[in-house]
């Protein structure tokens, strides 16, 4: 007998996944290619759309025609800020560009001052100002470089509702793409900015993210879902069972914190610390804040290595030392630092840094690490509310293996409980926990891989 599967492609911006469930939501097969960049019409890299297309459409039909597998719901998670524009006949227009390319700063510009400035914008969309990153200056940008092109545009949709598309031929949006800083959703009214329709812009209606379609793939029915952004998605496992309120802290090349709890609307102060607002599944703002943490950590790594003469990964057999941190604490204490300037939102490192301060790497690294987590620390705080009862923070990702960030952000928050979560492809699993749901299933318990910290 085939085994009943969830599949999933999960489009990051460089690795592509397509991951197959069963229906406990354990993991039963993993592919994955990468796919080379192409140059869009002006030059710039952006992602090869076609063999993306063409990587999905193969993959069901081998799933649909497998001797193993029974494929009965597919889903798609994928990165956000991008956005795929389709013609009257629903034929996509050109490539799907970059959210890293360039603008004239003068486009963003003229949409702030006519809606109450940069500032009030930004709170209102609860979206920092940053260029193409926000997919709705995206459409504007299109429509005022190329006009030519955008006069073809029929729809617009971001990238898991197009991938989704190509298989429903189902023309949707849904809030978690919306709401991820995209300069196009209205957080004090939960609605599109007013500034969509005085642009004549046609986007959907959003619609629930658990919404699906059943489809007919070669005499073989498949519940399709409408695609949902990989950040939300990560989130979605941890809603599942009664875990209470939470904090979780994805770390890598970002050390990315959600509060899925905070209510209050974002101040401008806020996002002047890069705070913005992801959309949960339940459609609830998730106030967040961002750190480039993986980012400096490698910088303040490379300085060491250069400096001791050390290997590329020699931070990784340093051992956790109390008495090091208690030493290096009273010698750094107050505002002073050693790799970071000085003052509250500092994140830029120190013009100056005189690593002969240092005894050993050891030492050096201990006083970085200690360095990042205030940082880190700093960034969490931003998003905690005034009247905050969060009980539990889950630290995933690469940070959850480095034990001397563990105990001093344990030891910041030491009224909390402290959780590191080893999930694999939490992004994933979050898409295949939305669609599970339609099977009419009993959702089964998810292992997150918890472990309490202590400080």
């Amino acid at each position: 007998m085939k085994e009943k599967v969830i599949a999933i492609f999960d489009v990051g911006k460089t690795n592509k996944k397509l991951l197959l469930f069963d229906y406990n939501l354990k993991l039963v097969l993993e592919q994955e290619i990468r796919v080379a960049e192409r140059l869009d019409d002006d030059g710039f890299e952006c992602d090869d759309i076609e063999l993306v297309e063409k990587w999905i459409e193969e993959s069901i039909q081998k799933l649909v025609h497998s001797d193993k597998y029974d494929l009965t719901a597919l889903n798609f998670a994928t990165y956000g800020a991008t956005i795929v524009y389709l013609d009257e006949r629903g034929k996509r227009i050109g490539p799907v560009y970059n959210y890293l390319k360039p603008i004239d700063e003068k486009i963003p510009e003229r949409l702030y001052r006519r809606y109450g400035g940069q500032d009030e914008f930004c709170r209102r969309t609860a979206s920092p100002a940053l260029g193409m990153l926000n997919s709705g200056i995206q459409i504007l940008w299109l429509k005022t470089a190329k006009p030519e092109v955008f006069a073809k545009v029929r729809y617009a949709l971001h990238l898991p509702q197009y991938l989704s598309y190509l298989v429903t031929g189902k023309i949707c949006s849904e809030h978690t793409s919306i709401g991820c800083h995209t300069g196009l959703w209205d957080f004090d009214n939960m609605k599109y900015h007013p500034w969509i329709a005085d642009n004549d812009i046609n986007l959907p209606e959003p619609v629930p993210v658990g919404t699906y379609t059943e489809v007919v793939i070669d005499g073989k029915k498949v519940n399709v879902g409408i695609g949902i952004h990989d950040s939300s998605s990560s989130l979605a496992p941890y809603f599942s069972g009664n875990r209470g309120k939470f904090l979780l802290i994805s770390t890598g090349t970002w050390c990315i914190s959600m509060n899925p709890f905070n209510n209050e609307k974002l101040t401008v102060e806020q996002l002047d610390n890069d705070c913005l607002c992801y959309m949960s599944i339940t459609r609830q703002p998730v106030k967040s804040s961002r750190l480039f943490l993986g980012n400096m950590h490698d910088i303040g790594v490379r300085m060491l290595n250069e400096h001791f003469r050390t290997t590329e990964n020699f931070y990784k057999n340093v051992k956790y030392d109390i008495d090091l941190l208690r030493m290096l604490g009273n010698r750094y204490h107050g505002d002073r630092r050693a790799f970071f300037q000085s003052g509250p939102g500092s994140r830029a490192f120190r013009e100056k840094i005189d690593l002969f301060d240092f005894k050993s790497f050891d030492e050096a690294y201990h006083q970085l690490m200690s360095e990042l987590a205030d940082l880190a620390q700093e960034t969490i705080k931003l998003i905690l509310p005034e009247k905050d009862d969060i009980g539990n923070f889950y630290i995933t990702g690469g940070f959850a293996k480095n034990r001397i960030f563990l105990k001093l952000l344990a030891k910041a928050f030491s009224s909390r409980k402290v959780y590191t979560s080893m999930i694999s492809n939490s992004t994933a699993l979050g898409a295949a926990l939305v669609i599970y749901q339609s099977l009419n299933e009993k959702e089964p318990e998810l292992n997150l891989g918890l472990t309490e910290y202590l400080a």
